[in-house]
Order: C-alpha cells, then sequence, then structure tokens
C-alpha cells in the first residue's frame, strides 16, 4: 500500500515559484495496477520521483507497507516505522533500503550505452554482497522473465526500442522490489511495442504480485491495464476512481478531453467546422454513453421510431475497459422539439447518459 497525504513540492526558477504538486492525496493498493495522467507540467513525473524520493518533497507525508511513513517539514524529511509513534530523521540507510524496493523505468531507458544487457541488468547488484555467480543467475532468470535470453551479450545500440525497454524492466526488477514505477515508459515507442510492453507490465503484475504506479499522458495506456486512475492537472488531483466509472462519467474538464481524445470524440469539431455536421433551428447534437447496462441494446432505432425523429450517427466507438463495453456516440437529432425533448428523456430512463452538446432548439 502507498498512502500519500498532502504533499507538497515548489520549484523556483529565475521568474516564479513552480507548485509542481500542491496538496496531492493518494492510496494505492498493494498490487493494483495504478494510473496517474495529466497533461506535460501537471506534475506527474514529480509526483512518481517523490515515492521513491528522488525528490524530497516540502511538505506532506508518504506511507509505505513495510517501510513506515516519512514525513517532509520544510523541505527535511522524517520517518516512522509502522506501529511507532517516534519519528526521527530519515537516514540515507533507510532511503537505500526503501529505493531497493522501489524499481523504476523511464521513457528513454537510461541504459548504460558501453555496457551489455547482461551488465546493464547486473549493475544493480554489483554492491549488494551477492557473488558473481548468483547474480549471473539471477540475471539469467530476469531475461527469462522479459524473454529477451538471447540478447544477453548485446549492446544497446544493437536493440530495438522495445528491447531496450524490457532490458531496463529487468534492471529495475534486478533487487525484487515490491513496487515499479513507469514515468512515461512508452512514450517513445510505437503502438504495436507499446502493447507488447503493456501486456508485460500486466504479466508481471500478476506472477510477482507487483504494485505498479504508471505515469503517462496516454489513456490508450490507462485503458490497456490500469484498474484504478487518477488525473492530474496543475500539481493536484482532480479526479480518481476506477477506470472504467472515470471513462463512462468523467467529472473534470482536463478529464472529459482526454476522454474524449481517446474515444475520438476530437473530431467532432473538425466535422462541425468544416460544415459536415450542421445544426439547425430543429436540431441537438447529443452525446449518448452506453454503460454496461446498457450497450447491447437497440436503442437507436427504437427510439427514432417510437418517437418519430430522426438520428443521425455522426461519430461512433465502442470500447471494452476491464472486460466491460463502454460506448460513446454523438448523434444529430431532428424533428419536432416536444418529440426530441422525449427521446432524451427515454435515453436516461434507458441508463443512457445524455449530454447535449449543441442546441438548435434552444
Amino acid at each position: 500500500m502507498i498512502e500519500i497525504n498532502e504533499l507538497k513540492k515548489t520549484f523556483q526558477t529565475e521568474k516564479q515559484f513552480v507548485h509542481a504538486i500542491n496538496g496531492v492525496n493518494l492510496r494505492i493498493e498493494d498490487g493494483e495496477i495504478f494510473g496517474v495522467v495529466g497533461y506535460s507540467g501537471a506534475g506527474k513525473s514529480t509526483l512518481v520521483r517523490c515515492i521513491n524520493f528522488l525528490e524530497v518533497p516540502d511538505e506532506g507525508s508518504i506511507t509505505i507497507s513495510g517501510f513506515g511513513t516519512y514525513t517532509a517539514r520544510n523541505g527535511k524529511l522524517y520517518h516512522k516505522d509502522e506501529g511507532s509513534d517516534k519519528e526521527t530523521p530519515a537516514t540515507d540507510k533507510q532511503l537505500r533500503a526503501l529505493r531497493r524496493s522501489i524499481g523504476m523505468i523511464f521513457q528513454h531507458f537510461n541504459l548504460l550505452d558501453r555496457s551489455t544487457v547482461f551488465e546493464n541488468i547486473a549493475y544493480p547488484l554489483k554492491y549488494t554482497g551477492m557473488s558473481k555467480e548468483d547474480i549471473a543467475a539471477r540475471v539469467t532468470e530476469l531475461l527469462e522473465l522479459v524473454d529477451l535470453s538471447e540478447k544477453v551479450n548485446a549492446y544497446p545500440s544493437e536493440l530495438s526500442g522495445g528491447q531496450k525497454q524490457r532490458v531496463a524492466i529487468a534492471r529495475a526488477l534486478a533487487n525484487n522490489p515490491k513496487i515499479l514505477l513507469s514515468d512515461e515508459a512508452t512514450s517513445a515507442l510505437d503502438p504495436d511495442v507499446t502493447e507488447s510492453i503493456l501486456k508485460l507490465l500486466k504479466d508481471l503484475n500478476k506472477k510477482l504480485g507487483l504494485t505498479i504506479v504508471l505515469i503517462t499522458h496516454e489513456m490508450a495506456v490507462v485503458k490497456s491495464i490500469c484498474s484504478r486512475m487518477a488525473v492530474m492537472e496543475n500539481g493536484k488531483v482532480v479526479e480518481e476512481g476506477n477506470v472504467y466509472d472515470v471513462f463512462a462519467d468523467p467529472q473534470a474538464g482536463s478529464t472529459r478531453r482526454f476522454v474524449n481524445a481517446s474515444f475520438g470524440i476530437n473530431n467532432l469539431e473538425k466535422l462541425t467546422e468544416t460544415g459536415v455536421v450542421n445544426v439547425t433551428s430543429n436540431s441537438k447534437l447529443i452525446r449518448l454513453t452506453f454503460d454496461r447496462a446498457s450497450v447491447g441494446e437497440a436503442l437507436i432505432s427504437e427510439v427514432s421510431r417510437k418517437f418519430d425523429v430522426n438520428l443521425n450517427i455522426v461519430l461512433a466507438n465502442v470500447e471494452i475497459l476491464q472486460d466491460a463495453p463502454l460506448g460513446g456516440i454523438i448523434i444529430l437529432a431532428k424533428g419536432e422539439k416536444e418529440n426530441v425533448l422525449a427521446a432524451i428523456d427515454y435515453f436516461r430512463s434507458c441508463s443512457v447518459k445524455v449530454e447535449v452538446i449543441a442546441d438548435g432548439m434552444a
């Protein structure tokens, strides 16, 4: 379990103070894959670097199962063991032990260019007191785990982007960490490779019981493997919850922008600008969201007949999130005003979320 309370981190530039993290509260359960989403500058990378204290917070606390609570006050770090009320200044030894239990992977891999795959993975084990034989056995085990055994003597320059990230993952797992932090680890990869890396992370989560905190600006990544998520904006968490629920009913403005982009709804603006979609005085442009309870129903044709309205499907998409369907449809509803309003009420009575995007009847 990772519990973050009122975490704050400020950086000073030449011109101003930047509140990178401004009162973040989160709880991440053992063994889950938790996504943190946000646009550039939202504070998500600073947050993940505070979890392993590569950045020391200014204020707030982080509790990690098995390692107690670390509390920051005025930029100084204090530690309290689990079940204890005694707080002492955090030591380098304590932080080193914590960091060994938290692996981290990055967007640009951070491999040692002049070292082989074997040497890169073995590097974190060099000063742990392990024998050469035990290190070799551990590296072999890790290479099998990431399906890269044949590249043991290769150099990073001889590897593809996906292979480099597999080496980075193996290296991050060298010390048997309980937690894996992923900071935009798939952003530099093409879609097919991204999918294979996400599948690997999901498999490692199940095999090793890893808690994975996944930082990204790509909703497709979150949809693929996360169970819960948080959305950050301006250093704060603006929305948090189960991935399906957040996608089905986003509340914050930045979350809606992410979800719309994920469903391809952002294309709607182009369609209206070019006149392909024209909202007239007898029509409404409506977004319908079909969740588990309604996605299988033939409501479009039923409503069109029942209420004598023309429903033109402008955009449509169905996603499978956490093994459940979630559908998004943009329709242009034309007809008598009272009939269109009755159709909207009927959609809502059938557990369909209705949002009027543009109203020519208003």
